[in-house]
């Protein structure tokens, strides 16, 4: 279960990463001048393909996340209530990639209409979920 759990560690982080670029790259979009095509399909690029990268991630994370329960049986019984603590944070998550697929689409319509202020604050969600994750699987406070 070693394997697993480290497994799961380094896919998490690797998601996160993606999670925590992401929407760097949505700040220089929203920064963008209108008349610098290059620049914007430049961004546009990059995003996709960090979005695809990131999603890619996700999936051996959740997967090795799954298999830890299961093989653990954790959440069973009383003193659990952390990990259905953690479970909410990783729909939060899936949640917040899901809304960057969101985003990318409008910035690629041409739709997006957020200052680069909201993307900055939109990227400090990751960081939060995070931590709260750590915590809770760490500390397990209830």
């Amino acid at each position: 279960m070693l394997w697993v759990k480290s497994l799961h560690i380094v896919f998490v982080a690797s998601w996160f990463a993606g999670l925590f670029y992401l929407p760097r790259i949505f700040v220089n979009l929203a920064m963008v001048p209108a008349d610098s095509v290059a620049e914007r399909e430049r961004l546009l690029l990059m995003a996709r393909k960090l979005l695809r990268f990131t999603t890619i991630l996700a999936v051996p994370a959740l997967a090795f996340g799954f298999w830890l329960w299961l093989g653990y049986g954790i959440g069973r019984g009383p003193g659990n209530g952390w990990l259905h603590a953690k479970l909410a944070v990783v729909v939060l998550v899936l949640i917040y990639h899901h809304a960057c697929g969101v985003l990318l689409k409008k910035f690629q319509r041409g739709e997006s209409r957020r200052g680069h202020v909201w993307f900055r604050w939109f990227n400090e969600a990751p960081v939060l979920l995070l931590l709260v994750a750590v915590v809770l699987v760490v500390v397990k406070p209830f």
